[in-house]
């Protein structure tokens, strides 16, 4: 073990990827599980390789075997797997070695870093204690050398105060400190390999950069090579050397990051590519989605599983499975035996046309929909069961004041934390706030009686993030589309024919009806979602968070459902996210909220545009990750110190100061003064459609974000600039 007391907490030197040095050697693993329908098929003779001190990805939508694959080398499947092939780790087949074998390998030269990590942490024992536990397992320290390193591995990944907060168990830490505490204990021991499952998934995008950040710069440091697994080709793009994509089990492309983003070779990995939504690039056009779903595992078709969705698909493809062979790209494994025909670079999958739009009145001349203006929710923090004590309060809403046109979108982002659902929560309840209005077509909510607020729900609803929890599985999706309708007395005659043309609406056939939930993909069930918000003829939906759940290819689809949807029915959105990316490609305009309060508010082309920006809406957009290597390894990315600060204590000025770095780094004391004890106001950019919550939004243009560094020196804190 690293000597603690003094230097560096690492040991090993930054590495060099050896070609020829091979730490991960799998050969035809093959995974399969007994199930009621049958044997499923989870991997299926699938071989790669990793070399010390370099990055594999390992990408592909859910079911396609990824996490099963990693979980077999690190010997955690379930008792009930069948195994086959080879895992050599060093050159030993971890297969043939018993628990007690491989326990001496887990945390001290192969660790994790899992996709929850409330769940991985045991919540009973505190944070220092669960990182000492991993280094006491392999050497023999005391506990206090133990705890200290503890403390040294906290304050290297930027846990701030870790002696402190090595004390604390996980609940009170937020999600991004939690991955952070899982990553200390990961590279604890100074591991040979990193695997990393959806690190980033339900992450904030500033949190997410945080993380990735942090698992490449704790790479270079320990020379550990990493398997990181993921959906988000924008992650992979900004960290791996080399990505292997799985469908079906099976691998169907392997190269290097560079040659495949430019020209992949499979038809599945190019529709990934394309379904994409990029910040980058702000085109009104539709995405490009890969229509259908993954086969069953149970009973997989004849030759390759991709065919059904394939457009370049022929009678052999339907026949014979192709094999992962070389391609007349240098650097490119695929399994397709047409990959020939891409080459050219151009788009096999058709994109669908853009929608034409009802509404072409200007947006100043279109009737509001929605009104907010200084709406507050105050909740109060109270202690005792017969006689409450307040102990304080907590702004969840603060001020917040926008509006949404006919037709219009308005995307509402922010981290978790900044009041996004308690702000759509006052909207759907139509109930008058605690301060403030709220107006839908022009009536303000708190003069409705109960007969005029019942009228008015017909006029608005609701998509949800997790479409099967919104769903009762008990109930056919007839159903379900029926009992809003049944609420506006609606005739059955009305409602069957309302329920025919819902489905077929969203995608779906109106035979559908019959089936119960757990029989649709998740794609499927979030098109039900959609339905059932439409079922009486809303002209305002809210869409909270309705594609993060889904997988890429999926998501693009619903998108393009969406957008459709509003052009051609003139519906108008608010619509609550954190992924920038889908914001970009759906929102006319965007509000920024932050601790409550609204920063920014603009049109899309003017907020994503390299122009002025509050700076918290510079870092949310520096730290969207652009799935081209060339364009995000070339990237200065803006990463804020720390997590949101504590509601029941804001500041008494501007809210974002004590993570602004203009702030920290561009202003003079009398200029901080001013941020500390003064509120910024709203204010309109000139004449644009762009608002900016800031004393100094200039200096936003002029700020290049320092090199960082991870902090190896045990007497500093945190990271350094």
């Amino acid at each position: 073990m690293a000597n603690t007391n003094t230097g560096s907490i690492f040991t090993k030197s930054i590495p060099v990827i050896d070609r020829t040095d091979v730490l991960l050697d799998v050969r035809n693993l093959s995974v399969s599980f007994k199930s009621e329908a049958g044997i499923v098929q989870a991997v299926r003779n699938l071989s790669y390789q990793v070399h010390r001190g370099e990055s594999l990805a390992i990408v592909g939508e859910s079911g396609s075997g990824k996490s099963v694959s990693s979980l077999a080398v690190m010997g955690l499947l379930a008792e009930n797997a069948m195994v086959e092939g080879e895992i050599l780790f060093e050159g030993e087949n971890l297969l043939k070695q018993n628990d007690r074998q491989l326990s001496a390998l887990r945390g001290e030269k192969i660790s994790m870093v899992f996709q929850d990590p409330l769940s991985a942490l045991t919540p009973v024992y505190r944070i220092g204690d669960q990182i000492a536990e991993v280094i006491r397992a392999h050497h023999n320290v005391s506990k206090s050398a133990a705890r200290k390193r503890a403390v040294d591995l906290l304050d290297a990944v930027g846990i701030p105060n870790p002696k402190l907060r090595a004390q604390s168990f996980p609940h009170e830490f937020s999600g991004g400190m939690r991955q952070r505490a899982m990553i200390a204990m990961a590279i604890a021991n100074e591991p040979d390999l990193i695997i990393a499952d959806e690190p980033t998934t339900a992450l904030d995008v500033t949190i997410q950069a945080q993380v990735m950040e942090l698992l490449k710069m704790a790479q270079d440091i320990t020379g550990a090579a990493t398997v990181l697994i993921t959906h988000d080709l924008g992650v992979v793009s900004g960290f791996a050397d080399r990505v292997m994509v799985m469908y079906a089990g099976k691998a169907v492309e392997f190269g290097d990051v560079h040659s495949l983003y430019e020209s992949p070779r499979m038809p599945y990995t190019a529709g990934l590519l394309a379904s994409i939504p990029r910040a980058d690039r702000l085109v009104h056009e539709p995405l490009t989605p890969i229509e259908g779903s993954p086969p069953s595992l149970v009973n997989l078709p004849t030759g390759c599983p991709f065919a059904p969705r394939c457009p370049i698909a022929t009678d052999l493809c339907r026949t014979e499975e192709p094999q992962l062979t070389g391609t007349d790209k240098p650097g490119i494994l695929a399994a397709c035996h047409h990959s020939d025909q891409l080459v050219g670079g151009e788009e096999i999958f058709k994109r669908p046309e853009a929608p034409e739009p009802t509404l072409t009145a200007p947006r100043e001349e279109r009737p509001s929909v929605l009104e907010l203006d200084s709406v507050e929710r105050v909740f109060p923090i109270t202690k005792g069961a017969l006689v409450k004590r307040k102990l304080g309060e907590v702004h969840a809403v603060d001020q917040a004041s926008f509006d949404i046109r006919e037709g219009e979108t308005l995307a509402l982002v922010g981290e978790s934390g900044s009041g996004k659902t308690t702000t759509i929560l006052e909207v759907m309840q139509l109930k008058a706030p605690q301060a403030g209005t709220i107006k839908i077509d022009g009536r303000d909510v708190s003069e409705l009686n109960r007969r005029e607020r019942l009228a008015l729900r017909s006029d608005m609803g609701i998509v949800f993030q997790d479409p099967m929890a919104s769903l009762d599985p008990r109930m056919p999706i007839g159903d379900i589309l029926r009992e809003p309708m049944e609420v506006q007395n609606y005739t059955t005659e009305q409602m069957e024919e309302r329920v025919d043309w819902l489905l077929r609406t969203v995608g779906l056939l109106p035979e559908h009806a019959d089936r119960y939930p757990q029989e649709f993909s998740g794609g499927q069930r979030q098109r039900i979602g959609i339905a059932r918000a439409l079922a009486c003829e809303p002209r305002f939906i809210v869409l909270d968070e309705p594609v993060s759940a889904l997988d890429v290819s999926i998501q693009a689809g619903v998108i393009n459902l969406l957008d459709e949807l509003k052009h051609r029915l003139g519906l108008s959105y608010l619509f609550v996210s954190h992924d920038l990316s889908v914001v970009a490609h759906i929102a006319d305009r965007v509000a920024v909220m932050y601790l409550g309060r609204i920063v920014e508010l603009g049109s899309t082309d003017e907020i994503f545009s390299e122009g002025i920006n509050h700076p918290y809406t510079r870092a949310l957009l520096s730290a969207v990750p652009i799935p081209d290597p060339v364009i995000e390894r070339k990237r200065e990315r803006i990463v804020l110190e720390g997590d949101l600060p504590s509601p029941t204590e804001r500041p008494t000025g501007c809210r974002f100061v004590s993570r602004c770095y203009i702030y920290q780094h561009l202003l003079d004391e009398e200029q901080r003064q001013r941020c500390s004890d003064e509120i910024p106001a709203l204010e309109q950019l000139s004449d644009r459609d762009h608002a900016i919550a800031c004393f100094y939004p200039e200096k936003t243009e002029t700020y290049i974000p320092p090199k960082r560094k991870l902090n190896i020196d045990s007497t500093s804190q945190g990271e350094t600039e």
